[in-house]
């Protein structure tokens, strides 16, 4: 660290400052993201175009929803293809996850394509033979598909540390979660589905009220009044004659 002053004041971690350097393809793809974004509504696949973050292709990568908890890759820059030892377009995003944290990786996931949400991940390769340390960041924001559905994605990731042995698994540090757009979410439907319901009793009967009118009396007869009948229970009456 430097500083000027004896009372901390402007000192400058270099540390910090050199994360923020390393994550500045991550920033790309989030900046461009929210440039098609209007704030109410997630952009289309169909609006990215790769110029728009062409220093930042290495490291992006545009996902398809495959299940609730699931993602596969369609394309990918070269560092993800680097990390692997492989090409990966085609291969679920939690190729790139130790299998013991899959499922928490998966939460995020879903968050993704059902909130929608924007997801950032701290994630650190599993050691190994030949597998020095390696530090990565992940972020993933939600597309929708050209039929309007939220089952697309863009990322980006980047590692800081030598990759060595491939392929290079990741756990996870933390995850942090955020809503992608204010209002109304993006999916015909989905505001009406989440609204909250007025709690209604577990079982309820009404009974519709009615007014009895007695009939009118037959023409021709006299004006007594007429018995008032009660019926009671239904009987079964059987004639034998």
């Amino acid at each position: 660290m430097f500083g000027k002053g004896g009372n901390g004041q402007g000192i400058v971690s270099m540390t910090e400052r050199e994360k923020a350097r390393r994550e500045a393809p991550l920033r790309q793809v989030e900046t461009y993201w929210r440039g098609l974004c209007d704030g109410t509504s997630v952009p289309l696949r169909s609006q990215v175009d790769p110029r728009g973050m062409e220093s930042a292709l290495e490291n992006a990568f545009l996902l398809e929803r495959i299940a609730p908890s699931m993602a596969k890759i369609r394309v990918a820059g070269s560092h993800l293809n680097d990390l692997m030892g492989m090409q990966v377009a085609g291969m679920p995003l939690s190729s790139l996850i130790a299998p013991g944290d899959r499922e928490r990786f998966g939460q995020g996931v879903t968050a993704l394509f059902a909130d929608p949400a924007i997801v950032r991940i701290d994630l650190r390769a599993e050691g190994g033979f030949g597998k020095p340390e390696l530090e990565a960041s992940l972020i993933l924001l939600p597309l929708r598909s050209d039929f309007g559905d939220m089952t697309r994605g863009l990322g980006a990731l980047i590692s800081h540390g030598r990759v060595g042995r491939t392929p290079r698994r990741f756990q996870v540090v933390r995850m942090h979660i955020s809503a992608a757009v204010s209002g109304t979410p993006a999916t015909p439907g989905l505001a009406a589905a989440e609204a909250p319901k007025p709690a209604r009793p577990a079982f309820e009967v009404r009974e519709e009220q009615r007014t009895f009118t007695p009939a009118p009396a037959p023409v021709g007869t006299s004006d007594e009044a007429q018995p008032v009948v009660q019926r009671g229970h239904l009987r079964l009456i059987v004639d034998n004659d």
